[in-house]
């Protein structure tokens, strides 16, 4: 019950969202790099922020460190959304947020300094991996449901390492988004604030999951959010670009772009993948080496992305 209530207020602050990004006109103009071709409300996203307010009121002395983070990281990404930030004060309040996670987690107490140092290198890739994600209807909406989902999994029938109904608020919030965002022409879009917020939610609950289990093959659990981004930039570098700039090469905007694929069909694809490589991590946890699986599942994701060249090369 309490589930059901939560998920009808999340929808009540997302429709009251609506009528202030209306008044506002706080709205994503597409651009030629766009994968969508009209004006869509941005920062619909904002309800996963509204989430982790909803779980802070309930959990204040446990919870303090946590919302600070996604308070800071959200406000920076909404008023990126608004208007355009610099890189460095984005990163800079990023970098300030993962530190306060890294604290509640007491990472600088357990692991040595160059540990910490790559995982800020880590936690700030994944953060814009996320947000280098988020192009078509429902992929950031779907591809959280099924890491959250994975991560929910694992904490009920493997380890224990949070409070579950933390994960489950987090997955709700998702539903209600997918609710305006998973549809041919949807009504909202994401927006830094939401792609940013969630992505700091689930890098907190992976790096406590690794932490607690002293392995880092939960990492696999955003393989294919990794693997498509790493591969893009490095494809970019190549190609001397500038990776800061907006672009259409990820391979589900070659799909969803150059090959005219639904955009909830890409999402959908994306999140089978996903879903399929989060039960074979589940399925060879403590069974087989780390770093077999690692094997296992990266070489196939590196296989299917070089289809993409294959794909540039015949719309060429």
């Amino acid at each position: 019950m309490q589930y059901t209530i939560l998920g009808i207020i999340l929808m009540i602050i997302m429709l009251l969202y609506f009528k202030v990004a209306d008044h506002f006109n706080i709205i994503d103009k597409p651009n030629q790099r766009s994968s969508h071709t009209e004006i869509t409300l941005r920062g619909g996203g904002i309800i996963f922020w509204f989430a982790a307010l909803l779980y802070f009121a309930q959990n204040i002395e446990t919870n303090f460190f946590f919302f600070t983070g996604i308070t800071l990281v959200s406000l920076v990404s909404f008023w990126d959304d608004i208007q355009s930030l610099s890189n460095k004060i984005r990163i800079s309040i990023h970098f300030l947020s993962i530190t306060l996670i890294f604290f509640d987690l007491n990472l600088f107490t357990f692991v040595p300094i160059w540990i910490v140092l790559v995982s800020y290198v880590l936690a700030i890739g994944l953060i814009n991996a996320y947000n280098f994600m988020d192009g078509i209807n429902g992929i950031t909406g779907l591809y959280t449901l099924v890491v959250m989902g994975s991560l929910l999994y694992v904490n009920t029938k493997i380890q224990l390492f949070t409070d579950g109904v933390f994960i489950i608020y987090a997955m709700i919030a998702s539903l209600v988004f997918l609710f305006f965002n998973y549809r041919k022409k949807a009504k909202c879009f994401a927006g830094d604030v939401g792609s940013i917020a969630i992505a700091f939610w689930v890098i907190y609950l992976v790096l406590g999951l690794i932490l607690k289990t002293e392995s880092l093959i939960w990492l696999l659990f955003l393989a294919v959010y990794g693997v498509d981004t790493v591969c893009t930039i490095l494809h970019r570098l190549y190609l001397k670009q500038n990776i800061f700039e907006a672009h259409r090469l990820h391979l589900y905007q070659v799909l969803s772009n150059e090959y005219k694929i639904q955009h909830r069909l890409v999402s959908l694809l994306y999140a089978l993948a996903q879903t399929g490589i989060s039960l074979i991590v589940i399925f060879l946890y403590q069974k087989v080496q780390d770093a077999i699986i690692f094997v296992i599942v990266i070489l196939p994701l590196l296989f299917l992305y070089s289809s993409k060249f294959y794909l540039l090369k015949k719309v060429i």
